[in-house]
């Protein structure tokens, strides 16, 4: 009987750091031209989603881009020259666009720009604060 629960301990110990020590499957980043773009409706402001695995390989997957005011609210994005949106888009490797920043459109207030990514490998949502400027 003591034999059973001491088998019982060492399967638990062995097992507890094999879960906490699991790596990451992707590398994702965004990249935009700056934190604080020019909010006049004909300026394009560029960014950049890359989604690779640990070796950089590039990953196929869906990308959704939205903007996430003070409130917590989330506005789905545009593509730069279309009226589609940027939702559940499907992509490999790199995403690339631009957004036009309307002068009504928060003007000094700091917003988030999110893109969220989902692959076979994961999910990764990146966070790009942006506060527009007149």
């Amino acid at each position: 009987m003591r034999l059973a629960v001491l088998i019982a301990v060492v399967t638990f110990a062995l097992a507890a750091p094999a879960v906490a020590a699991a790596p990451k499957a992707l590398k994702a980043t965004l990249t935009a031209a700056t934190h604080t773009p020019i909010a006049d409706n004909t300026t394009h402001w560029p960014y950049q989603v890359k989604v690779t695995d640990l070796k950089g390989k590039p990953l196929a997957g869906k990308i959704s881009i939205a903007i996430v005011d003070p409130l917590g609210t989330a506005h789905p994005v545009q593509f730069g020259a279309n009226t589609k949106y940027v939702t559940n888009w499907p992509f490999r490797g790199t995403f690339k666009d631009w957004v036009l920043w309307p002068p009504d459109s928060a003007v000094g207030v700091v917003l988030k720009f999110r893109a969220t990514v989902v692959t076979a490998k994961g999910k990764a949502v990146l966070i790009y604060p942006v506060k527009p400027r007149a």
